[in-house]
């Protein structure tokens, strides 16, 4: 566990291509996403949060502090990822990082923060990564919460909404993770993913979350 870093988990989307509701409490393998993913993050970290909007008791089974976008308008996961930094100053004020990790992605890596640790010291970066396969995963990344001011700014006043136009604005790395035998970064965003991370699921032997 690492005490100096805390999880942001992002549950804010519409889901618009899963055909809406929450996709992170979709099943697979007879566990929800979210649990799955919380079961993975919880002891890579001193401790976790989830954004999510609307109301938060259809959460309430997870006993994680919810908290929503406070930005005006939907504009995406950085939003989740600011109100997520925004509650660890005001709460853990002690903790400098955050990872922040979408809730719709059932196979994260149980080493995901101590490599985006590792690589941050390593390369003296701001902002870790993960990278799969040669292909960058922005939304997967450790992130200083003292960056929160600027990230307010860059989505407020400029309305930047896409992950890699904030960060390019950093010293940026990225933690590689091999695609075999399975893409550790593989989401579910539409119904036919459901079904392939079933079989990604029953080809691994997992075990419930």
């Amino acid at each position: 566990m690492s005490k100096a870093c805390f999880g942001v988990l992002l549950a804010g989307g519409r889901a618009q291509r899963m055909g809406g509701g929450d996709k992170s409490l979709r099943m697979i393998g007879g566990a929800s996403i979210l649990a799955r993913v919380i079961a993975v993050m919880e002891p890579q970290c001193a401790g976790l949060v989830l954004n999510a909007n609307g109301d938060p008791a259809r959460l309430a089974e997870f006993s994680l502090p919810v908290v929503a976008d406070d930005v005006p308008g939907f504009k995406g996961p950085l939003a989740g990822i600011l109100a997520g930094l925004d509650w660890i100053a005001a709460h853990h004020p002690e903790i400098a990082f955050a990872v922040s990790a979408p809730t719709d992605t059932p196979f994260l890596p149980g080493n995901l923060v101590a490599r985006l640790e590792a690589v941050r010291t390593e390369r003296n970066a701001d902002i870790v990564c993960a990278s799969s396969g040669g292909g960058m995963h922005p939304v997967i990344a450790l992130w200083p919460v003292g960056i929160r001011t600027e990230l307010r700014h860059a989505l407020v006043e400029e309305d930047i909404r896409r992950i890699d136009r904030f960060t390019q604005r950093y010293a940026t790395a990225a933690a590689e993770w091999p695609v075999e035998p399975f893409d550790p970064f593989f989401n579910a965003n539409e119904p036919g993913d459901l079904a392939a991370a079933e079989a990604i699921f029953a080809a691994q032997g997992r075990g419930a979350a």
